[in-house]
């Protein structure tokens, strides 16, 4: 019996990606013409690939990153709980000298294990994973053998901890590009396995 394949992608550049401002979940950015062209390149790289169906989150960004999938008529459908940690009140603000110290802080502490800290109205990591969770209970409950999820850089490092049962205090060991895409296998009741980490395509063809 084959296991259930799992590919996890980022979404592809926004503008506030380029200008370092935060998004999070409060911002509803479309992605830019750089994000349009990794999109296409990962479609090159990926399209051929028969996904049963794909999910994003509830936010523009992901469902636009992965639109060559949609065009072919392939079953799809958005989960608001995969959407990225919320920043709370940085949400749309240029990251000046002293938020980012603050920022970087916040990161700091999460390493050190508190992890139920959390940017004024915003989320902690404890919250996105409780969060993650009830999406992807959504996501394996249908009868799906290869999946495609779109999603975002910080829920990606939260995600991939809660499916792999790892200390979320170390999240940041796993990386994340516009496009870059994580693939797992479930072998068993809730058994994830990484298998590859594959960095953006497009960053691949053009060398950077």
């Amino acid at each position: 019996m084959s296991s259930k394949k799992i590919f996890v992608v980022r979404h592809g550049q926004t503008d506030y990606n380029l200008k370092g401002v935060v998004q999070g979940s409060g911002i509803d950015a479309p992605i830019n013409e750089n994000g349009i062209q990794q999109a296409q390149a990962f479609f090159k790289k990926y399209g051929h690939m028969d996904f049963d169906k794909i999910y994003f989150s509830g936010l523009v960004r992901t469902k636009q990153s992965i639109a060559g999938f949609i065009e072919k008529g392939i079953p799809h459908e958005s989960i608001p709980e995969l959407n990225e940690i919320s920043w709370g009140k940085y949400e749309g603000m240029p990251m000046n000298h002293d938020e980012n110290e603050y920022y970087h802080n916040m990161i700091s502490k999460w390493a050190k294990g508190h992890l139920d800290l959390k940017i004024e109205n915003g989320e902690s990591p404890l919250d996105v994973a409780e969060r993650l969770e009830k999406g992807m209970k959504k996501i394996l409950s249908e009868d799906h053998q290869k999946v495609l999820i779109c999603m975002h850089g910080r829920a990606i490092r939260i995600l991939l901890c809660v499916l792999l049962n790892y200390d979320l205090r170390f999240m940041d060991v796993f990386r994340h590009q516009n496009l870059c895409c994580y693939e797992l296998s479930l072998l068993g009741d809730k058994q994830f396995r990484l298998d590859d980490y594959k960095p953006s395509p497009f960053e691949e063809e053009n060398e950077l």
